[in-house]
Formats: C-alpha cells, sequence, structure tokens
C-alpha cells in the first residue's frame, strides 16, 4: 500500500519538471527557427545579406538553400529522430506472479532488467506503474563533434560558360562554421495491466523538452585580390565575415507507445514471449518533440532462468511508416542478477540494424574546372549507415511497499547520426 502513497507524489513532481519550459515556446517551430535563424545574416530580411551594390549578392543563394535544406534537414530529423530511439523501460519490473489452484506462485527471482525485455508477464489482476526521466545531451553528428560543423557554399554556376569557376569570381567561396549544442529530456509514465497469467498490455506516455541552441559564423574566401562578394563594406576595405545565432526550447507530449506481450510457455528455467509495440506520432515535429511518423515494433523473446541470474534475448523487426527513416532490425541481449534481497543488477547491449541504404544523402563535394581543377568538401560530416550500437549498466533497489528504485546509463559504441557521451536514466517503479 504504500507504493499507492507515493506514487502521485512523483508522478506531480515529474510534469512540473517539465511545465516551467512550456512559457519558452514561440509561434515558429523549433526546426523552422534552426533553419531561418542560423542562416541568415544581417537584417535584408534574406538568407544572406551579401552587398548588393555590384548584382552579386544573390549568387550564393541557391547553393545556400541546397545546403541549408541538406544539412539542416539531416540534423532536425536526427533530433526528431533521436527521441524514437529513446529507450522505454521495459513492461515489467519487480516479481511477477501466476495463479497455480487460487494461490500467487512467483515466476521471476529478480527485479528483471531495465531496458531489455524478459518473457514473464506480470499475473491476472497485477498492474505496474513505472515513472523514468532520461537526459541526452547530444554532443556529435556521424562522429563529427556538434559544436565544430563545417559547410561550405558554391557560387552559382552562370552562363555562358558551363564549368564552375569561369569568370574568375566563381571559385569564390562561403566557408561556415556552425556549432550547437542539443538537450533532450524526456519524463515517461508507463503502465501496464495483466489481462490474463500470460497476457500484458501497456501504454508508455513521454513528456519531451527539446532544448536547441546555436551560432554560425560565416566568412567570404576571395579566390582573387578583389572581394566582389562581401557582407557589406567597400571592395577595398569589405566586411567578409557576419555572425548569426539563435536560441529557442519546446515542451509536450512525445511519441506515445502502445505495448502487448504474450507469453508463449513459461517454465522454471526457461521461457518465450512475443512483444508488439506501435510508436505514434503524437509529438509536434515542428518543435522535434517526436517522429516523422509511426513505427511497428514486434520482437521475439527468450528469457533464462539459472538461479539467480537471468539472461535475455530478444530479436525483431522496426517497421516505420515515414519515407525518411529506414526501417531496423532489433537485437538486444541483456542479464540481470540479483545479488541481494534489495539488489538487482542489469547490463545488456542492444542494436538497431537499418534495412537498406541511407534515405538521406548529404551534399557532395563542390568541384572547381578553372582555372585549375580542385575539389573541396561541401561538409565536414561523414556519410554513414544508421547502425545503432550501444550498452547498457544500471540497477534496480527493491525499497519497501515493492517500490523499485531504477538507475542505468546507456553507452553509445557507435557514432552514428546525433549520439551523445552517454544517456542517464533515472525512475521509480511501482508493482501492485
Amino acid at each position: 500500500m504504500r507504493s499507492r502513497l507515493v506514487c502521485p507524489p512523483m508522478l506531480v513532481a515529474l510534469v512540473a519538471l517539465f511545465a516551467g519550459a512550456a512559457s519558452a515556446q514561440t509561434d515558429l517551430g523549433l526546426r523552422d527557427r534552426i533553419a531561418h535563424d542560423l542562416f541568415t545574416f544581417g537584417d535584408c530580411g534574406e538568407p544572406l545579406c551579401l552587398d548588393l551594390s555590384n548584382a552579386h549578392g544573390n549568387h550564393f543563394l541557391p547553393a545556400l538553400a541546397e545546403g541549408n535544406d541538406a544539412v539542416i534537414a539531416f540534423l532536425t530529423d536526427a533530433i526528431g529522430s533521436a527521441t524514437l530511439r529513446v529507450p522505454l523501460s521495459a513492461t515489467s519490473s519487480g516479481a511477477t506472479f501466476s495463479v497455480v489452484g487460487g494461490v500467487p506462485v512467483r515466476t521471476s527471482i529478480s527485479a528483471g532488467p531495465i531496458f531489455g525485455e524478459r518473457t514473464q508477464t506480470l499475473g491476472r489482476g497485477r498492474f505496474f506503474i513505472g515513472t523514468s526521466v532520461t537526459d541526452i545531451e547530444f554532443t556529435s553528428l556521424n562522429g563529427v563533434p556538434l559544436d565544430n560543423l563545417l559547410l561550405n557554399f558554391k557560387h552559382e554556376d552562370e552562363d555562358p560558360v558551363p564549368d564552375l569557376g569561369e569568370p574568375f569570381f566563381e571559385n569564390d567561396v562561403m566557408a561556415l562554421n556552425l556549432a550547437m549544442s542539443v538537450n533532450v529530456l524526456v519524463g515517461t509514465v508507463s503502465m501496464t495491466a495483466g489481462l490474463t497469467d500470460f497476457i500484458d498490455i501497456g501504454v508508455a506516455v513521454p513528456i519531451v523538452r527539446t532544448q536547441v541552441s546555436g551560432r554560425t559564423e560565416a566568412q567570404i574566401l576571395p579566390f582573387g585580390s578583389i572581394a566582389i562578394h562581401r557582407f557589406g563594406g567597400t571592395a577595398t576595405d569589405p566586411i567578409l565575415r557576419a555572425t548569426a545565432s539563435m536560441e529557442g526550447s519546446a515542451t509536450g507530449i512525445g511519441d506515445v507507445a502502445a505495448r502487448v506481450k504474450i507469453n508463449l510457455g513459461q517454465g522454471s528455467r526457461m521461457g518465450a514471449a512475443l512483444l508488439g509495440e506501435l510508436r505514434l506520432p503524437t509529438g509536434n515535429e515542428g518543435d522535434l518533440l517526436g517522429a516523422p511518423g509511426s513505427e511497428i515494433r514486434v520482437e521475439g523473446l527468450y528469457s533464462a532462468q539459472l538461479g539467480s541470474f537471468s539472461p535475455h534475448l530478444n530479436v525483431g523487426y522496426a517497421a516505420r511508416t515515414d519515407e525518411s527513416l529506414n526501417d531496423a532490425v532489433l537485437i538486444t541481449g541483456a542479464m540481470d542478477n540479483l545479488v541481494a534481497d534489495w539488489l538487482t543488477l542489469a547490463m545488456g547491449v542492444e542494436s538497431e540494424l537499418q534495412v537498406g541504404a541511407n534515405k538521406f544523402h548529404l551534399p557532395s563535394e563542390i568541384v572547381y574546372a578553372d582555372p585549375f581543377e580542385r575539389r573541396i568538401p561541401a561538409v565536414n560530416i561523414p556519410e554513414k549507415n544508421g547502425d545503432l550500437l550501444r550498452a547498457s549498466v544500471g540497477a534496480k533497489f527493491t525499497v519497501r511497499g515493492g517500490t523499485v528504485l531504477v538507475a542505468n546509463a546507456l553507452l553509445p559504441l557507435r557514432d552514428v547520426g546525433l549520439q551523445p557521451d552517454f544517456i542517464w536514466t533515472v525512475g521509480l517503479d511501482f508493482p501492485f
């Protein structure tokens, strides 16, 4: 009964944690603010406030638009997709039971894994509520530090000469250094009910706060001795450098997940189950609070019981409805070990293996033909497939009344997409 009294204050605290950021939202969504504010210099209303007196001011706009669309879309899609990859806690925690001859019989030894799934279901008439907070401070994009993203924009290739570099001023380059800070804080309330001894249904509702800040520094690199392209000044005293910045946050409901687990058979030493999960695009995509489409996950679960040690294997498939997102094969290996009546250690490795080739490509290198052939990269971000690999290390502490305190760290093992150095999660689980 004590856990019933603890639960409401915990939920109130979870809501209060995110409520303060709601006032920071503006009419423009975070996605649009990143695309607009970080690529607009000066106050002329154009993406680039170049000196227009010599009719060369608009010649970088096509490349800027192309690079803006590609790089910012890649970045903002990575933030939105990262919320899809925030792990949900297991559908159950603590002891599980089945009813044999009218008597509850315990079917698990430990409190279970944290993010991996075990095959045991809650048991008929039992109920579980979990609350957690996960913090993600992103630091790199495909292995490149977020505070050192480099973009180069080319001049428009003008007629009548079809090769870039003729006339000579087409060799001018606009180099842009982009430094960003991205933080996603996710508070999740999970609820699971045991319909029968072998069927659980549940829902997970995340509240997401996304904070983004950035600064760009644009530098015109003239090819010759005359600065035809400039942000201002004169040909003899040009202004070749300009800066822009933005800062914003948004808070709201993330992508809600509905789950069902069916136990196919459970013995004293091993068991098998199926897990189905539907993640709905309820998070505001424009504010980077959710993914652009739905996701359907189906996983086969296997668990063994070797004394106090329990290994688990989850293998499945994630089908994503949005055309910008690849499907993935899901493989998770997890284990939990009851080292004391009140302490369960949990570890695991989870992976998402991308299905098919990348659906999104970054700008290719820039090739100049005159006055000599040379190539420069459009971005310093390498192309990588979306295979995700990360390790999980955590513990569950069972306290008075059956409440379970959860602490966990996720460590990325592959620099792909938008990645943090680590992800921490703390939570409370209340089995009834």
